[in-house]
């Protein structure tokens, strides 16, 4: 089993705060700033005009749906099985919020691949537009995914020895 899986859990926590820091729950259906039907925590999965849910159904799809992202995270990155929690779960929050497809091609999964933690940190800030424009608020997003991903990578936090 992987480190980030094993011990406190700490993955699925984590990133299920950070969604929530940014996504903000809405349970009547509305377009999204490029037109998805969205629901809930920012769930687009069969969303449709007038769809009404629960805090509870939104809560519950949400836990769901960014376990199942975390898997298809790491099926995507091996090497966060040997990573701290907190890379897992910035890579977790990027793909809840861009798609599994854009996240699979993106920087941030390649330099992952190579090891490449530092440019693989700065590639988060590359995901801060909507329709071509950037966003504050997705540059605030990607600015605290970035900060988890290095914040995890510290040697103190892993169990290293700082010199």
């Amino acid at each position: 089993m992987s480190a980030a899986l094993i011990g406190d859990g700490a993955a699925l926590p984590m990133a299920l705060r950070l969604i929530r820091a940014f996504e903000g729950c809405r349970l009547h259906a509305y377009r999204d700033m490029v037109g998805v039907w969205t629901i809930g925590w920012g769930e687009t999965l069969d969303v449709g005009e007038g769809m009404v849910w629960s805090q509870q159904r939104a809560d519950e799809v949400l836990r769901r749906r960014v376990a199942q992202f975390q898997l298809a995270v790491l099926k995507l990155c091996p090497a966060l099985h040997l990573e701290a929690p907190g890379r897992l779960a910035a890579c977790t929050s990027l793909a809840y919020n861009v798609g599994l497809g854009a996240f699979g091609a993106s920087s941030v999964r390649r330099h992952i691949a190579r090891r490449e933690f530092d440019a693989a940190a700065d590639s988060f800030l590359l995901w801060n537009k909507a329709g071509g424009a950037v966003v504050a608020g997705l540059t605030r997003r990607r600015q605290a995914e970035r900060a988890l991903f290095v914040q995890a990578g510290a040697p103190a936090l892993r169990g290293g020895v700082v010199a």
